[in-house]
């Protein structure tokens, strides 16, 4: 049963936040609950009646709090941005657990989603078990929101689809998603599921989901074609006839050949519109990381002096498998950045290929823009290419 606190229970909900707080440290989280959430904390919950116990015998479990209405911290987010920025959300906060409970967030997020259509959380960046269970529980990673006190937070948000049939759904999480957790960065479930939630931003219908979530199927046989097998391997795919009839999954593989940016052409259809809108994935710091992580996976990196060579197999490519010729691997610093730079003129730039399609009504406008602006102002490109390509070689040292 899960019910909400009252305080007598607030005594009891502090041993569990002390037991949350202790795993977090075990876990290598110093950062986060330093002080916090305190006994007035607890107070204002429970005055506000957002406070729940989930009870057991012979002992309650956990506790958490389900906050309706806006979350002022939630305001500006930064290196993202929320999909649906202007819809009614509930705010889940300060979940914890008693010594020795199992299973807490599966019973608190299958009772928060019956509740709430539209739900938000945040999370310290360190705390790797808790952004684990939101990517699981279908959560979608959107930026970075800032406490009062101005430490960050890694951010996310989910929908509940009620016009998607359940085992439609129920397809895409056990045997789509799953197929893309061992690609590279910019093919993983997370950004599947950002394409789905922005498309269906623009038009929520079976169609728009399914065509969402398929869109990178054909990532497996390589980025330079996966569009066109994306389109093939939806063709095939018998499962699909159990929702769409012929001519509408003739649509959704159109919509998944059409969606690439560098596409000279406009999709064929509405749908195909919707799905490489939703595919622009146009942040300017994600593009820069994915940009410069892209260089190292498939060209290497040739240290200079006083620098140590790095493995690269994390971002789901090793130099090995790149597509230039032996002579042509091993850049260093300045070769990386003068690829980064090429390719963000290329594609971002005013005259680049990239297309929006939906013009100034595009979401995707005005990131567009803060994206040209960071390309024009070299200076400000140059400090966050050195940044990244520091954290990204540091991270992945050989031993």
């Amino acid at each position: 049963m899960i019910r909400k606190s009252t305080p007598d229970d607030i005594d009891l909900i502090l041993r569990m936040y002390d037991h949350s707080r202790s795993v977090m440290r075990a876990d290598g989280n110093m950062a986060q609950w330093v002080g916090y959430p305190t006994r007035e904390d607890i107070e204002e919950d429970i005055r506000r009646e957002v406070s729940y116990i989930i009870e057991a015998s012979p002992q309650p479990l956990g506790t958490f709090a389900l906050v309706p209405g806006v979350e002022p911290t939630y305001a500006y987010i930064d290196h993202g941005r929320w999909v649906t920025p202007d819809r009614p959300y509930c705010t889940l906060h300060r979940l914890a657990a008693m010594p020795g409970a199992h299973g807490i967030a599966d019973l608190v997020f299958r009772h928060i989603k019956g509740l709430c259509d539209y739900l938000r959380v945040d999370t310290h960046h360190s705390n790797r078990p808790m952004r684990h269970i939101l990517e699981k529980e279908g959560f979608v990673y959107c930026g970075i929101i800032y406490m009062p006190d101005g430490s960050p937070r890694d951010a996310y948000e989910w929908w509940r689809y009620d016009d998607i049939p359940a085992d439609l759904k129920a397809y895409v999480e056990s045997d789509i998603l799953p197929r893309h957790e061992h690609y590279d960065a910019a093919h993983r479930p997370n950004h599947i599921r950002r394409v789905i939630a922005r498309a269906m931003a623009q038009e929520a219908s079976p169609i728009t989901y399914a065509a969402a979530a398929m869109h990178d199927i054909g990532i497996c046989e390589g980025r330079e074609v996966h569009h066109l097998a994306s389109g093939r391997i939806i063709r095939a795919d018998h499962n699909l006839r159990r929702w769409f009839s012929e001519e509408e999954v003739e649509l959704i593989a159109q919509a998944a050949e059409d969606h690439r940016a560098s596409a000279t052409t406009p999709p064929r259809s509405s749908l195909g519109i919707i799905i490489a809108e939703a595919d622009r994935d146009i942040e300017p710091e994600t593009i820069v990381r994915r940009t410069v992580e892209y260089g190292l996976s498939h060209f290497g990196f040739s240290p200079s002096q006083g620098e140590m060579s790095t493995n690269f197999s994390h971002f789901g490519f090793s130099p090995s498998q790149g597509e230039m010729s032996e002579g042509q691997r091993g850049l260093d610093r300045e070769g990386h950045w003068q690829r980064t730079l090429d390719h963000l003129h290329e594609k971002y730039a005013e005259g680049g290929y990239i297309k929006l399609w939906m013009g100034d009504a595009s979401p995707n406008a005005a990131p567009l823009s803060d994206l040209r602006a960071l390309i024009h102002d070299e200076p400000r490109l140059r400090h966050l290419f050195d940044d990244l390509f520091n954290q990204l070689t540091q991270n992945n040292l050989e031993p």
